[in-house]
């Protein structure tokens, strides 16, 4: 019987590395857009493999686990992360702590599934994978750490390097937690608003976060 073939089909018959590694960017991305929509902790391998329109069995030739696949995910943000904040930190040359510490914030606080990736990854992406694929992780993550550090410390020369692991570190595990909290689901949202006395978990992530930093990095450099 003629016709064109389903989408599963033509994942199946690509074999060159351009193809396998177009599919790889395919899951990845159907990944990171169900994430934003849904939320980590609630995306499935099932889910990612209707997306791209593979059988999860087919699916699973190219990543270990779903874990992979969001590690893999929240590598790419890091990444994406680092070029921003370095980009903002190099525009203004010699900065304050309170400079630096809007820039840590306001990079971190748009990026919603960034911060739901960074509380996800140490509690659940990086135990269901290989050593392998956390060693991967964490070259990336620490190639993009020595980016934001030298950054930091070319804006406040007094920061050390080791202050600056601290402050980024500090910044990444109080944004990952923050967003988590700052963003339940509906029904408890709609109980927060309803009740002044819990009104106070509802809050914007950036203002608290920048004072956090801040005062951190006040503590460090004095200025």
């Amino acid at each position: 019987m003629s016709g064109t073939p389903s989408i599963d089909a033509r994942f199946q018959r690509a074999r060159s590395r351009e193809a396998k590694d177009r599919r790889e960017t395919a899951i990845l991305d159907a990944a990171r857009e169900l994430a934003a929509r849904d939320r980590v902790r609630d995306v499935t391998l099932t889910d990612i493999a209707a997306a791209v329109g593979m059988h999860k069995s087919a699916m699973l030739r190219y990543f270990e686990t779903r874990e992979e696949i969001f590690l893999r995910v929240t590598a790419a943000e890091w990444t994406s992360w680092a070029d921003e904040l370095v980009a903002a930190l190099e525009r203004g040359g010699r900065r304050t702590s309170q400079d630096v510490a809007a820039d840590l914030a306001a990079t971190l606080a748009r990026r919603g599934t960034f911060c739901d990736l960074l509380a996800q990854a140490p509690l659940n992406l990086e135990r269901n994978v290989s050593v392998d694929a956390v060693r991967r992780f964490k070259l990336v993550t620490h190639a993009q750490l020595d980016r934001i550090v030298g950054a930091m410390r070319a804006a406040l020369p007094r920061l050390t390097a080791e202050q600056g692991v601290d402050v980024v570190a500090a910044a990444t595990a109080m944004a990952g937690a923050f967003w988590q909290i700052a963003t339940p689901g509906a029904e408890v949202a709609e109980l927060y608003r309803a009740d002044p006395r819990l009104g106070h978990a509802l809050f914007d992530i950036e203002p608290r976060l920048q004072r956090m930093i801040a005062a951190m990095l006040r503590g460090f450099v004095g200025d």
